[in-house]
């Protein structure tokens, strides 16, 4: 048996990124802990404009809220044109995840690893 949905997302169901607003969330079904991950993150150095790309590893422990993965998709897009060292993109993800779940940020997990440029690996973790 489904459960009612409640919640009328804004980006599930639209192709492309013309109906992203911002990250989304459903009630929790009774999970205790939610791991995403993902390499399609891009950002550029704020220093040179190169581009940079990252994996990604989000886990929370959600209270009554979880992530749609959509609009998780998209939100990580939404860093393409955007100046950001590894080290503050990986905290302003867990805030802004945290933010969504309306949880404290203690309980979002957000590893970041900057693909290598210049011989160089860079993991960050919050």
């Amino acid at each position: 048996m489904s459960e009612p949905r409640s919640t009328q997302f804004v980006a599930l169901g639209h192709a492309g990124s013309d109906h992203y607003a911002g990250l989304e969330t459903f009630p929790n079904p009774g999970v205790a802990v939610v791991e995403m991950e993902g390499d399609e993150l891009t950002a550029v150095c704020p220093i040179t404009g190169q581009p940079d790309l990252y994996q990604v590893t989000i886990e929370y422990q959600p209270d009554g809220l979880c992530l749609e993965s959509k609009s998780v998709k998209l939100y990580f897009a939404s860093f393409r044109n955007e100046g950001a060292f590894c080290e503050a993109l990986a905290v302003r993800i867990r805030d802004d995840v945290a933010t969504a779940l309306e949880v404290a940020a203690e309980r979002v997990t957000v590893v970041l690893t900057q693909k290598a440029r210049g011989g160089i690996t860079i993991t960050a973790t919050v």
